[in-house]
């Protein structure tokens, strides 16, 4: 079998909440840097985008390759091949700097479609996106065990039938902006469908 190179950051580094998607067909894994510029989102997590030379961090993993993780990989990341430009993010072979060696190594990354960064999105200031996290830690790490169980909930339902929810809980997860009211039933809103895919 052979492996593919990804630079990977945010939420799929070692001991953040996606690992375990890919722990399974690491080769190997290395700290290493990649020019760009990495933002926060509303929801904490970085994103990077292909501009800039920031030397972000992250990690070089090999792994083991396969067709269907890279396509469960594309579709995590809202990335269709077919169809690059109205993708959430591009996968792109970059320049990657692992960290003792002098010389870049190609790898694939997910860059987020600049088109499609949120105009609440901040710049991190050197891209380092793990002392953000630890400044301000992500909105996923803040929620109560019953505010994640609804999100959980919710998410996983198929918008036809009613998840029920105590007058408390609708207060605080509308305060967060988490969901929306459609009149006959709760939705998660585009910030509950970001929450969502990063709860554990």
């Amino acid at each position: 079998m052979t492996t593919t190179r990804f630079f990977v950051y945010g939420s799929f580094c070692e001991g953040m909440v996606h690992f375990n998607k890919i722990q399974n067909f690491l080769e190997s894994s290395v700290l290493a840097r990649v020019k760009a510029t990495a933002y926060r989102l509303k929801v904490g997590f970085p994103a990077i985008v292909k501009a800039g030379s920031d030397l972000v961090p992250g990690q070089l993993v090999e792994l083991k390759s396969s067709e269907l993780l890279l396509s469960l990989m594309d579709e995590f990341h809202g990335y269709n091949r077919h169809d690059p430009e109205q993708s959430l993010y591009s996968r792109e072979e970059v320049d990657v700097y692992p960290e003792g060696s002098s010389a870049p190594v190609r790898a694939w990354i997910y860059f987020l479609n600049p088109l499609k960064l949120p105009v609440n999105a901040a710049v991190i200031p050197g891209g380092d996106w793990k002392r953000s996290l630890e400044e301000h830690p992500s909105l996923t790490s803040k929620l109560s065990e019953k505010q994640v169980t609804y999100i959980q909930k919710l998410g996983k339902s198929t918008g036809r039938e009613i998840v029920p929810i105590d007058l408390t809980l609708y207060r605080e997860l509308m305060n967060l902006e988490l969901i929306v009211d459609k009149g006959r039933r709760l939705a998660l809103s585009k910030l509950g469908q970001e929450v969502y895919k990063h709860l554990a």
